[in-house]
């Protein structure tokens, strides 16, 4: 989840209690517990649609998804309501209790207790998590918190979008299919755990909008701009050749459309890594804000850890050429 304002923001009662709301787009909202002066609550919802054939494994890759947005705000998710919308006239519920027992499996992986959820008849299947977890106050990793001369590492490679769109037309090979669905089941854990040892200050995790949509989110929220290098990306196998063949998601396109007003990008520039860049992930890896000093020993922890992890760009200071939010694009 990205936390969207709502109408009467303005008039919350709770408003002194909100860590991190709604400015900046962050992953996941922030609130004070009353009278703990040490912890606050991580509260985000996420739902999506299937990628993969098998719902097991489609419920798992979901529960994944939303527990991400907990970890990107530096947090630990603690428990978890499912939300499914499911066409019982279409399909057998054996369908939806194979994916909650999917969505179960990460959870437990996680540490995550489920303890409810809501069921919506609906034409089209859908599911996803409301999840709850906590941080120690003035440790939140938000949108706000990074700092010109960092440098950014992603921790698992794009494609995602590109790729599942090949899965649902079939056209997929097997070993893309296994390495984007072992890419989207693996929880952001770990890469937080290396994030935080080594100084992180700033965190989102890549999904529906793209590695650019979510940079942007943390630019604008710090005051920055950044130069991204499109050759250094991680990439999931067969997704960089599925874009060479235009074969891409709308939601990609539409991603990129809607940032590009705000890229600067030489004509030396890959146009399908442009593609790459605006993939609509799901459960994608996080985009760490760490001081270039401590990179070279977070990639390697983070190699260690099984992550297929790059430093992807550099975060800069707003000038008279290049204002806040903007991203340049380069080789």
């Amino acid at each position: 989840m990205t936390v969207q304002a709502a109408v009467g923001d303005n008039d919350d009662p709770n408003s002194k209690a909100i860590v991190v709301g709604t400015e900046f787009s962050d992953d996941a909202a922030i609130v004070c517990l009353p009278g703990d002066t040490e912890r606050a609550l991580v509260l985000t919802a996420d739902v999506i649609g299937p990628l993969v054939d098998d719902p097991e494994t489609f419920g798992a890759i979901a529960a994944a998804n939303a527990l991400s947005d907990v970890y990107a705000m530096g947090g630990r998710p603690l428990y978890a309501l499912n939300l499914a919308f499911f066409p019982d006239e279409l399909l057998s519920l054996d369908v939806l209790q194979a994916v909650m027992r999917g969505a179960s499996r990460t959870c437990a992986e996680a540490g995550v207790s489920i303890v409810g959820g809501h069921t919506v008849r609906d034409d089209d299947v859908k599911f996803g998590l409301s999840v709850t977890g906590e941080v120690a106050l003035g440790s939140e990793l938000s949108n706000r918190g990074a700092v010109a001369g960092q440098q950014l590492i992603l921790t698992k490679s794009l494609g995602t979008g590109i790729v599942a769109g090949a899965i649902k037309a079939g056209t997929a090979e097997s070993l893309v299919t296994e390495a984007t669905i072992a890419s989207m089941l693996r929880l952001n854990d770990a890469a937080l755990a290396v994030g935080r040892s080594h100084g992180a200050t700033a965190c989102t995790d890549v999904t529906g909008f793209g590695l650019l949509g979510h940079l942007r989110n943390i630019l604008m929220g710090s005051e920055l701009t950044a130069t991204l290098h499109v050759d250094s990306f991680p990439i999931l196998p067969g997704a960089l050749e599925l874009a060479y063949a235009d074969k891409v998601p709308e939601g990609t396109r539409a991603n990129l459309k809607f940032v590009e007003s705000t890229l600067d990008s030489g004509t030396d520039v890959d146009p399908a890594k442009m593609l790459i860049a605006a993939d609509a992930q799901t459960s994608g890896g996080l985009l760490l804000c760490l001081d270039a000093d401590a990179t070279k020993d977070a990639l390697a922890e983070l190699s260690a850890e099984g992550h297929n992890a790059a430093v992807v760009g550099v975060l800069e200071s707003p000038s008279e050429d290049k204002l806040a939010g903007r991203i340049s694009l380069r080789p």
